[in-house]
């Protein structure tokens, strides 16, 4: 894997994301979409070791459980030394929340703070996933 010029920072890799923290509540009410959004999730570029932070937005229509909000802060906190980019992540909390608590529907959304002039954005939903007939 080729690397960043100047100084470079030790990190983990993604058997420290621990998704053993997530909890779950029973669910039993109609149908709705749940929305989850946080400004500090954070992680670190395994190219340079420098943190990527973004703004974390899931949506869900749960089926038979919703998540525990402070296992959810726990589980991205789990992020904060661990060198992944930005669209495997979108892809691993979309992986370990589907896995988790099986909702009817999911999405998750992940924007970046700007670096080098360039907004990275990643999705990862439900409908997509089905229309381009991938498994989780």
């Amino acid at each position: 894997m080729p690397l960043a010029e100047g100084k470079i920072f030790t990190f983990e890799d993604e058997s420290y994301i621990e998704t053993k923290f997530l909890e779950s509540i029973a669910y039993t009410g109609q149908a709705q979409k749940i929305k989850y959004e946080t400004d500090e999730f954070s992680a670190v570029c395994p190219f340079s070791g420098l943190p990527d932070i973004a703004h974390v937005e899931i949506e869900y229509i749960p089926s038979d459980k919703i998540i525990e909000l402070k296992s959810l802060k726990y589980y991205f906190t789990s992020y904060r030394n661990v060198g992944i980019y930005q669209e495997a992540v979108t892809d691993r909390i979309y992986k370990d929340i589907w896995n988790f608590i099986k909702p009817v529907f999911l999405s998750i959304k992940t924007v970046y703070n700007i670096r080098g002039g360039i907004l990275s954005t990643c999705i990862m939903d439900s409908n997509i996933i089905n229309n381009s007939k991938q498994e989780v």
